[in-house]
């Protein structure tokens, strides 16, 4: 049994002793809201063959109760492994049948399409994505354009497909890596310490050093994107360490950072040089501003730093990390406009966008992430004609009313899929 998401500032006391009065003969899983860790009752602890806090794998942690017995939570590698293990081993959280797994497709996207989203980047694929991906847009029914980003776990150099599923539809913008932890969750990587989810002094590094920059280098030389999950300052440094070291290449594509959350002025002007990408997150300020300031203090005034990336001549995508929370692109560039949290606090005030530049992170920033900042995020003629029609004017309007602007029509290609009547 999987279930998600689990948010404990909200439902306190689930761990191991409460998941065994659901069950203790079947296995229960809840994932946190984060996806950085997953907490699961006793039985659930025996199959993962988890008796100690010693059992954890490299890059993962299972932390232990007053009591001293593990208390049922599993941190990065100690449960991510299980749950994306790699070719040959099966997950515990199994994806069903394809033909069910499209028919949900095309319910999430009509949400998807209802606030406004033409394209979007799934951004960990397994061979089961990739597969329901392609069934829809060989079915017809995948409306909305899709870039997938393949769990580095399944990347295979030899099998990587000489042309896209669709040149302009479906894609493989590249692979994933994981290098750190969570930042709403308190589990990123930092130069300096901080009170972390774990209880430790600071985050987590999901993969080694060797292992991580072996792994970049092998999807550089097949002329592929990396995309790599890291929050806090310390592993965007390290990454970049990997980054710059790569032998000079004609034609390389532009390799991400996926939410480069805690940046300094130094790492930004090291990240312009390198020609990455940055993709932080756009709503996490005002959804999660308070839990941020509380692991990190003063460092927030330079997270989700958008408008010091622009200011640098950096390209930056726009990123919902949806379904951690919701994928309202109009929520997002609230948050970039006005950096505050429901409960009125304003977090990095300093890294404010005007309107009409957050939008262009959710346009000509989230193309150029992908690659295809050539054939769209601008309607220019030559482009696709993908755009949407909202009932208002986003730079007449207040910036706290920007996320209740309605949405009336999406078009994908000169096509309308969704109406708003």
């Amino acid at each position: 049994m999987v279930g998600q998401p689990l948010n404990e500032r909200e439902v306190p006391g689930v761990d191991r002793d409460f998941l065994d009065t659901v069950s203790t003969e079947h296995p229960v899983v809840i994932v946190q809201y984060t996806f950085h860790r997953a907490v699961t009752n006793s039985r659930g602890l025996e199959v993962l063959g988890y008796g100690t806090s010693a059992d954890a794998p490299p890059g993962g942690e299972l932390t232990v109760g007053a009591d001293g017995r593990l208390d049922g939570w599993m941190f990065e590698q100690a449960w991510l492994g299980p749950w994306l293990p790699g070719p040959g081993r099966a997950s515990i959280a199994p994806g069903g049948e394809e033909k069910a797994q499209v028919v949900a497709l095309q319910e999430v996207n009509t949400e998807l399409h209802r606030v406004g989203i033409t394209s979007y980047c799934d951004a960990i694929v397994t061979p089961l994505e990739r597969g329901m991906y392609t069934a829809a847009r060989r079915e017809g029914v995948l409306t909305p354009r899709v870039s997938m980003l393949l769990w580095h776990r399944y990347f295979d150099a030899a099998a990587w497909p000489a042309e896209q599923p669709d040149a302009t539809h479906l894609q493989l913008a590249g692979v994933k890596l994981m290098l750190d932890g969570a930042f709403s969750g308190g589990t990123c990587l930092c130069r300096h310490p901080y009170v972390s989810a774990t209880g430790g002094d600071n985050g987590l590094q999901v993969l080694g050093d060797t292992e991580f920059a072996e792994m970049v280098r092998a999807v550089d030389a097949a002329g592929l994107r990396v995309a790599v999950h890291a929050n806090g300052d310390l592993a965007i440094a390290k990454v970049l360490d990997v980054l710059e070291g790569l032998a000079d290449r004609p034609g390389r594509p532009n390799h991400r950072i996926e939410h480069c959350s805690i940046v300094d002025e130094a790492l930004i002007a090291r990240i312009a040089r390198a020609g990455v990408t940055p993709v932080p997150f756009g709503p996490f300020i005002a959804l999660f501003g308070e839990a941020v300031h509380g692991f990190y203090g003063e460092r927030v005034e330079m997270a989700c730093a958008h408008r010091s990336f622009m200011e640098a001549g950096v390209a930056v995508g726009g990123s919902s990390d949806f379904p951690i929370v919701p994928i309202d692109p109009l929520l997002a560039m609230a948050s970039l406009v006005t950096r505050r949290t429901a409960a009125g606090l304003v977090v990095g005030a300093g890294q404010r966008l005007d309107v009409l530049d957050a939008l262009s992170v959710y346009t000509a920033g989230s193309a150029h992430a992908t690659g295809e900042g050539a054939i769209k995020g601008r309607l220019t003629p030559g482009r696709l004609a993908d755009f949407v029609v909202l009932d208002a004017d986003l730079a007449a309007v207040a910036p706290d009313e920007i996320a209740a602007v309605p949405v009336r029509s999406t078009w994908v290609g000169g096509t309308r899929v969704w109406p708003a009547d």
